[in-house]
């Protein structure tokens, strides 16, 4: 129960500062502009600087065993997560199907996990991360633009958390540790995580017409194979999964759980979609995670025992 009470207060911090981020948005104090330069600092220096961060331990076989078990239970994951999505989805919204495979595990997982597992933790996720990069730049475009030409695999090799992921992977089995003064750099760097991403989610909500997203029976079956479907399967296989200790489980599960990444609201307008319903997907599913969070964890407490 420890782990549930833990969740419910760092999720009430992190919607506190996604409503500080929303009425900023509401009343001027940050402009369209700025929002897009917080992303840019979120995606090409925050973010890198956290995962490489996390990376930089001690090279034990423990860990070892620990990185390569994650690596496993996040393809088995992400596999449910799409096929799910496939099977509920596919052909009937596109947009959906590509919402309900993809979780926002960087920006809020990560603090999340972090906040409920420990800093380590990240280390735990990371390779659930590249995972959703790859698939986001090659199944997840095919998935929208049902069209294979778009697919690029330059961008995905070029995407940051892709990048500092191999970097981190790199330094671990040299087994490189860094120096006291980098180490509280990196520090300060990646605590700006939870607080720019939050305020760049709660920026996301002031611009969308929540009032017209929250009458749409769509939106509502969306979230619910996204917050609820998806994570209590999940849930089931790993439990019977003779892999991986309970805690990288449920650092997973919990990324597993976050709601709809932003990213399919940023490819829908990239090729010519319906953008705007990529945006009431992230923005109401964000809002009912705050109740689907601490019950799909609470669930997975009873049944791990941790």
């Amino acid at each position: 129960m420890e782990i549930v009470t833990i969740l419910i207060k760092q999720v009430f911090i992190m919607y506190v500062l996604m409503f500080t981020g929303y009425l900023a948005y509401r009343k001027q104090f940050i402009s369209d502009q700025g929002t897009k330069d917080i992303g840019k600092i979120l995606l090409n220096i925050v973010f890198p600087i956290l995962i490489i961060s996390n990376f930089c331990v001690e090279r034990t076989p423990e860990k070892t065993a620990e990185l390569l078990s994650s690596l496993v239970i996040a393809i088995i994951c992400m596999a449910l997560s799409i096929a799910i999505a496939f099977l509920v989805f596919h052909k009937k919204d596109r947009i959906g199907e590509f919402a309900a495979a993809f979780s926002n595990t960087g920006f809020i997982g990560i603090p999340l996990v972090q906040a409920t597992f420990g800093a380590h933790s990240v280390f735990y996720i990371s390779m659930m991360i590249v995972l959703i990069g790859v698939l986001q730049w090659t199944y997840g475009v095919y998935t929208i633009t049902d069209d294979r030409s778009f697919v690029d695999l330059k961008k995905v090799a070029k995407n940051p958390a892709i990048i500092s992921v191999l970097i981190g992977v790199i330094l671990y089995f040299c087994n490189v540790s860094l120096p006291s003064i980098v180490d509280s750099i990196f520090s300060s760097i990646s605590g700006l995580n939870t607080p720019l991403a939050m305020l760049s989610s709660g920026v996301y909500l002031a611009q969308s017409d929540l009032l017209t997203a929250i009458r749409k029976k769509e939106v509502y079956f969306l979230c619910l194979v996204r917050l609820i479907i998806i994570p209590l399967v999940t849930l089931v296989v790993l439990r019977v999964l003779p892999l991986g200790s309970d805690t990288v489980k449920m650092a997973i599960l919990l990324g597993a759980a976050c709601p709809v990444g932003s990213n399919v609201a940023i490819f829908a307008q990239q090729y010519g979609k319906d953008f705007k319903k990529g945006v009431e997907y992230v923005c109401i599913s964000t809002l009912l995670s705050i109740i689907s969070l601490p019950l799909v964890m609470f669930i997975a407490n009873l049944l791990f025992g941790i």
